[in-house]
């Protein structure tokens, strides 16, 4: 809380001493889309349709959840939130930043544990101590990043979160934490199953039962700070059946009709 009230602050401090200036903003004609790094493939297919079908200029910018909403709160230029995390939306919204009824819950998604192709073998949730001998486990970071406090919340349901914790190679997204088992940097890897879907250099060596974590929603919103004229036209886009294709192609859940 102290971070996010420091944040705000900051915020009005500098409309304040920006106060002078009279001049509007100019509308943007390009959409952007601050997403959480784990839509990546799936939301690139589907701009790249959209951009197709409506001859309309539309871009995304990847991170953690938590990283895109902190910048979103410094005003950064971005017409519409992606999150892997109802919290982080929740952060925005109690700040007054998104524009009001845009917001609405769009995907589900699972966790994974990976491990690199060439060396997976199934694995059983409680044997990951004593699988990973001297390697790290690869996971997004578990006190920010949604992959990794849902992975963190799966590991202490399992019992062996303290076995683990100093163990753990954080990384800033989730696409990160997978590039690190793609590599062989790391043994294993606890990720969202899409982005299993998505590195072919990875398998899934174990499914972790949604119960032992938060539900994974992705909520979208426009941002009040949005300057895009098309802004309105690509959320609806996005919630519509011509996205839904390209994220179910990506094993994501789409939770609207």
């Amino acid at each position: 809380m102290v971070l996010r009230d420091w944040l705000k602050s900051f915020v009005l401090t500098v409309f304040s001493l920006s106060g002078c200036m009279t001049f509007a903003a100019p509308l943007r004609a390009e959409t952007t889309v601050f997403a959480a790094a784990s839509l990546k493939t799936a939301l690139d297919s589907a701009l790249a349709a959209y951009e197709a079908d409506t001859g309309l200029s539309a871009t995304a910018s990847y991170g953690g959840s938590s990283l895109l909403a902190r910048q979103i709160q410094l005003g950064a230029p971005a017409d519409l939130f992606f999150s892997a995390s109802v919290d982080w939306m929740d952060v925005l919204d109690e700040s007054d930043l998104l524009v009001p009824g845009t917001r609405q819950d769009l995907l589900g998604n699972a966790l994974v544990a990976v491990a690199p192709a060439s060396t997976a073998k199934p694995l059983i949730l409680s044997d990951l101590p004593d699988r990973l001998e001297d390697g790290p486990l690869a996971m997004a970071l578990v006190k920010a990043v949604p992959a990794g406090v849902y992975g963190k919340a799966a590991l202490e349901s399992a019992g062996i979160w303290d076995v683990l914790a100093t163990r753990v190679a954080q990384s800033d997204n989730v696409r990160a934490a997978l590039a690190l088992v793609a590599t062989g940097e790391a043994p294993f890897g606890i990720v969202y199953a899409t982005d299993a879907r998505a590195e072919p250099r990875v398998t899934v060596v174990a499914a972790i039962a949604p119960a032992s974590h938060p539900t994974i929603r992705y909520p979208i919103a426009r941002l009040v700070q949005s300057r895009s004229p098309e802004a309105d036209r690509l959320l609806a886009y996005l919630a519509g059946p011509e996205a839904a294709a390209h994220f179910s192609a990506q094993g994501f859940t789409v939770l609207v009709d």
